[in-house]
């Protein structure tokens, strides 16, 4: 499949007059794709069941005739003002009890059945008008699910809802006590409808139950989407997109992406690595204008995992965003650097937000391809060049890695539940093994945790909440706290790690503060979490004071704590030479990433860097045949 490039577009935005040029513009540039629709609601329906489709017909017609190919989205994020009149129970309440208000976008709850039945109404009148348009070649629903954390809602609909599910999931109040463990502090129920949501308790609330309200809540994510991905399959063959963002564990992203043809994420370096990276200030200095060098493959790798292998970027960053603490302007290079690495990574079309920067309401500071009297800004000339390497470069297919990361968000929501650190963040745990991974040059399969071991050279899984029994047949590093939950969060039995084949139990475990690192014998040393474990399983690393710290049965490895990145270098460095695995030792800011056809490399750097007898320039992209 050619990869191509796209941009995100808003005609109720902009004067009638002005679509032909625009899109005229768009193809000039070498875009081929363009999405539209995810917020104009209003528009399409400004009062209840008064339809206006005709200014939207006019624009699909302008833009699908100009050589545009259209991403449909439904606007269930937007819903208009007249909906919160006929619904005024329909906000999202977040865990202080205080409703999310309308004025600005995702105010609804998705445990609020007749907003979906209205989700699932709008949906179907789009699909039953545009389904069979020639122009109209994919859709998306809604848009940034848990945008402005609201996939998780207090509301009193929720409760109804979770109350049901927890009827469904543990048949009776007797069952669910036992689940729970709800002995401790008398906390036992006499009917499900005594069940309260696990906010604004006096103190920690019982993290059973705060594990079952995730996953319910996750699930209501998936039935809003589902209800959505239904209605438009009765009615269009086009792929079904949503665009995910970067570092959401809310809500299963496996379980959504199931329901649909591609997942798309909304990739915006700057604004991450001044956000939500977790970086120092020193990094925070160094890559300012180019975002973290892992962060965005992270997401590359995780959502192509999730519907089957088929990603894209729906959202690229052109310019500085209008969001973060503080919004530099990026690099010259990295517009288009952010593109092939998508690409790289097995993404099939990059779409820039947005096609003109608007000059009013929220977003007004949000640089887009144009300024907003549609001079080019300087991102322009940069998707156009990528536009034109596209042509000339053959398809470059995603191929299979040799190394796997189980990354699981259930896991998530169990280290958010009960840290027992104030920095144990079970998203930075994976992402700290990503990005020794990448510094050691190595290309990533990130994978749900039913992962088959067998097909990789090395499997990950730090953190992993619990351990089926399929995880094995190859070499599978696992810990910390890796199996030391079961289900419905107890420890378990014979005490952590609950692991197939491996001798060793956690006696205690220990959170670290950043000032009290312990070194490992042989350099290197754990952070953050310390477990002290017995076995009689081969101990391959010790803490200076011989205390065991890894341990290992064939071939499962536990690690005993958070390694350091020396620590899971060195790991890396010994596992490579025993299994013939090759990996480099690249200089700070320079990535790379194998495809079928070629080999990519990336310098997030601000300066030139120098590898071997390459020297990439600043936002500096290469590539070679394999």
């Amino acid at each position: 499949m050619k990869r191509t490039l796209g941009v995100c577009y808003y005609p109720e935005h902009w004067s009638e007059e002005i679509w032909a040029t625009d899109a005229k513009r768009m193809v000039e540039t070498g875009l081929t794709w363009v999405r539209i629709g995810e917020f104009a609601w209003s528009r399409m329906e400004p009062a209840p069941e008064k339809f206006e489709w005709d200014w939207l017909d006019r624009a699909i017609e302008v833009l699908g005739s100009a050589g545009l190919k259209i991403i449909l989205g439904t606007p269930t994020a937007t819903p208009p003002r007249w909906m919160l009149d006929k619904y005024p129970d329909m906000l999202a309440y977040d865990a202080e009890g205080r409703a999310r208000k309308f004025g600005s976008r995702r105010h609804y709850c998705f445990s609020h059945q007749a907003y979906r039945a209205e989700a699932r109404r709008i949906t179907k009148l789009m699909a039953e008008r545009y389904g069979a348009s020639p122009h109209l070649a994919a859709w998306q629903t809604d848009n940034e699910y848990d945008c402005h954390d609201t996939a998780i809602s207090y509301s009193h609909h929720a409760l109804i809802a979770f109350q049901d599910w927890c009827a469904q999931r543990y048949q009776s109040p007797t069952a669910l006590n036992a689940a729970w463990g709800n002995v401790f502090w008398s906390m036992e129920y006499d009917d499900f409808s005594q069940l309260e949501l696990p906010n604004q308790t006096v103190t920690e609330a019982n993290p059973s139950h705060v594990l079952a309200f995730r996953r319910f809540s996750s699930d209501q994510v998936v039935l809003f989407n589902q209800a959505q991905c239904d209605e438009i399959r009765k009615y269009s063959t086009a792929p079904i997109i949503h665009n995910f963002m970067g570092r959401i564990t809310s809500f299963d992203h496996y379980d959504v992406g199931a329901d649909l043809d591609i997942s798309s994420w909304d990739s915006y370096p700057m604004g991450f690595l001044l956000d939500r990276v977790g970086a120092n200030d020193t990094d925070k200095a160094h890559y300012l204008r180019q975002g973290d060098p892992d962060f965005q493959a992270f997401h590359h790798d995780l959502y192509r995992a999730t519907s089957a292998g088929r990603c894209w970027v729906m959202e690229q960053q052109p310019g500085p965003v209008n969001w973060a603490p503080w919004n530099p302007a990026p690099l010259p290079g990295m517009p288009r650097l952010w593109a092939w690495e998508a690409f790289a990574h097995g993404a099939e079309t990059v779409c820039y937000f947005r096609w003109r920067q608007a000059p009013f309401a929220q977003e007004q500071m949000h640089a887009g391809l144009l300024l907003p009297d549609s001079t080019p800004a300087p991102a322009l000339a940069e998707a156009a060049q990528v536009a034109s390497e596209l042509e000339s470069m053959p398809d470059v297919g995603c191929a299979r890695a040799s190394v796997a990361l189980v990354f699981d968000y259930d896991s998530a929501y169990a280290w958010e539940t009960q840290p027992q650190g104030a920095d144990f963040d079970y998203f930075q745990l994976v992402f700290d093994c990503y990005r020794a991974l990448r510094r050691a040059g190595l290309s990533i399969d990130i994978v749900s945790k039913d992962v088959d071991p067998a097909a990789y050279k090395l499997t990950f899984a730090p953190g992993l909440l619990t351990v089926p029994d399929s995880l094995a047949g190859g070499v599978v590093i696992a810990g910390p706290r890796t199996g030391s939950k079961t289900e419905e969060f107890h420890i378990p039995a014979g005490l952590a790690p609950e692991i197939s084949g491996l001798q060793t139990k956690v006696t205690y475990v220990e959170s670290l503060p950043p000032f009290a690192p312990m070194p490992i014998a042989g350099g290197g040393a754990f952070e953050k979490w310390r477990e002290s474990i017995e076995t009689n399983d081969t101990i391959i690393l010790r803490l200076m004071d011989g205390s065991p710290a890894a341990v290992r049965a064939n071939d499962l490895i536990y690690l005993a704590g958070w390694p350091n990145p020396n620590l899971w270098h060195r790991i890396l460095l010994e596992l490579a030479s025993e299994i013939s695995l090759t990996v480099l030792d690249l200089p700070r800011g320079l990535r790379v990433r194998d495809t079928d056809t070629h080999r990519f490399w990336f310098n997030y750097g601000p300066s030139v860097t120098t590898y071997g007898s390459m020297t990439l320039t600043p936002a500096g992209v290469y590539w070679e045949e394999l």
